[in-house]
């Protein structure tokens, strides 16, 4: 999606506001767009990208990503799964409610390599970066919450080797 007819536009309602100004701010007017180019821009790409996160918190768990390649930027939309290859997770591993709208961001450092294995699993899934890690997040806390079996005591005459499976 190229902004720049949305720049274009913003420029000519900014130069027929400065017309009844006379030359002078006609001329003001013409200064000030060039500068707030980028500005307006940006503001576009805030805006788009806040579109995107509410679309993101409708369709879960499917997502809306706004990606950014030089000036150009493009949406994508990432359906839920049609099939959950895997059983949902367990209530208290749910993704927390954000029903108050407040989501904070935070920067992750990833090596390479982990960081290719997330986008992995997520796309098998078929949901995006960030909804597979906040998930993955609540599953460990919800993990960690549980009270945790005692281990059994192995016999003194155990071998250290257990079998499971199906016997007939």
């Amino acid at each position: 999606m190229d902004l720049t007819p949305f720049v274009e536009q913003l420029r000519r309602e900014l130069a027929v506001a400065a017309a009844p100004g006379g030359e002078e701010a006609q001329a003001l007017a013409e200064r000030l767009t060039a500068p707030l180019e980028s500005s307006v821009r940006l503001a576009l790409l805030s805006a788009l990208s806040a579109a995107a996160e509410e679309l993101t918190s409708q369709l879960a768990p499917g997502s809306v990503d706004v990606r950014l390649r030089g000036s150009d930027i493009s949406f994508v939309v990432t359906p839920p799964p049609a099939e959950v290859p895997h059983p949902a997770p367990a209530p208290e591993a749910a993704v927390p409610d954000a029903d108050d709208g407040s989501t904070i961001r935070i920067t992750l450092r990833l090596p390479e390599q982990l960081k290719t294995r997330v986008e992995e699993a997520a796309a098998r899934l078929g949901s995006s970066v960030n909804t597979w890690l906040v998930r993955a997040v609540a599953d460990a806390l919800a993990r960690a919450d549980r009270p945790q079996a005692a281990e059994p005591r192995r016999s003194r005459w155990s071998s250290g080797q257990s079998y499971t499976g199906w016997v007939r």
